[in-house]
């Protein structure tokens, strides 16, 4: 932590408070902070409004007649409920520029919110199996992450998810479909229907992934077991768990987190809205952060979620006493667990001491 903002357990043994930024300058704070998103399915970044353009665009019929009845539609009870309405709004990306329209919408709030890097989850399967080329999805990303370097400085890389839910046979297609484009992509990952699909389900191409190279990431312990955690870390060697709130239910799996460092990309509102906690008050970020992990907060699906980065970080730290010092704590976290340089997170990170001497000294 910068000399503004010592170590809490220092502050404590010193009687002193653990940041000289007041409470009420949080909301402010966190807004302003940089901070890097490690957890955005793009596809979920999807507005109703952008629904409708690009089925007018592309002449999809959609099952409501207008955005408000889609809108209205996302109340999930569980995951599966909502990724039925997920991929039905996926329906309407046919061309490359529907791609990248997507992908720059999201660059535009990320922008807003200080995110300074993205990297986004995105589905291939979900589009070659209705059709669409890997080639036109990749390469619509692709330009805009570029676009989005060039116009807003915000960097951005791209991480290939397979469906858990499909076999692991499909998934090594679409490894194998990807490999022309393997430069365009920094990783992989496993997402979609956790229950029922446990990691181990994919050893065999997430050990192909790491012959080649790429980076190792899997949803675990959001609906799944603990077990899921473990096993995407043994089996299938991954770098980062995306979600990992269920770790708390096995004391030992929490210790080894701490202790090899390994990221949560924790995302508070998806979390609420699939009823994974029921109210944020009841969410075990905090408890998470106390426990030493490596937290991160993210969006996860934010059109569907209620919220993007800043709506996140507001709506956790105004229910769950979080200090300054978490803000710093969760901000460098998301650079430390990013996948790329030293060099640039130690560029990133000294940005971030900057912001919070800036609060320091109006506070």
């Amino acid at each position: 932590l910068p000399a503004i903002l010592l170590p809490r357990q220092r502050d404590r043994l010193r009687g002193q408070p653990a940041c000289p930024i007041p409470q009420d300058q949080l909301p402010a704070l966190v807004q302003a902070m940089p901070k890097a998103e490690l957890h955005m399915h793009i596809e979920g970044s999807l507005e109703p409004e952008l629904i409708f353009a690009l089925a007018q665009r592309n002449g999809v019929t959609l099952s409501y007649p207008s955005v408000e009845a889609l809108r209205a539609a996302y109340a999930f009870t569980d995951l599966q409920s909502f990724l039925d309405i997920y991929y039905a709004g996926a329906s309407v990306l046919l061309t490359e520029q529907d791609f990248h329209d997507m992908a720059w919408a999201y660059f535009l709030k990320a922008k807003a919110d200080n995110v300074v890097h993205s990297e986004l989850f995105f589905d291939p399967q979900t589009h070659t199996d209705r059709g669409v080329p890997f080639e036109v999805v990749i390469k619509g990303l692709h330009s805009a992450c570029e676009r989005a370097r060039t116009e807003l400085g915000v960097s951005a890389t791209l991480i290939m998810c397979f469906l858990r839910h499909l076999s692991e046979e499909a998934a090594l297609e679409t490894l194998e479909q990807s490999l022309p484009y393997r430069h365009l992509f920094i990783g992989v990952g496993l997402d979609s229907s956790e229950r029922g699909h446990p990691p181990e389900k994919f050893a065999r191409v997430f050990a192909r992934c790491k012959e080649l190279g790429l980076h190792l990431v899997a949803h675990a312990g959001e609906e799944g077991p603990p077990e899921y955690i473990i096993n995407a870390l043994d089996v299938l060697h991954v770098e980062r768990i995306d979600h990992g709130v269920r770790c708390v239910e096995d004391p030992e799996l929490v210790k080894r987190l701490a202790r090899q460092g390994t990221a949560l990309t924790v995302c508070p509102l998806s979390n609420i809205k699939l009823c994974v906690f029921q109210t944020m008050k009841e969410h075990n970020l905090k408890a998470l952060l106390q426990h030493g992990l490596k937290v991160t907060i993210n969006s996860d699906d934010p059109a569907y979620f209620g919220g993007y980065m800043n709506q996140n970080f507001l709506a956790t730290f105004a229910d769950l006493d979080l200090d300054a010092t978490d803000a710093y704590t969760l901000a460098r976290n998301s650079f430390e667990a990013s996948f790329v340089s030293d060099t640039v997170k130690a560029g990133w990170i000294a940005q971030l001491d900057q912001t919070f001497a800036r609060f320091a000294s109006q506070g």
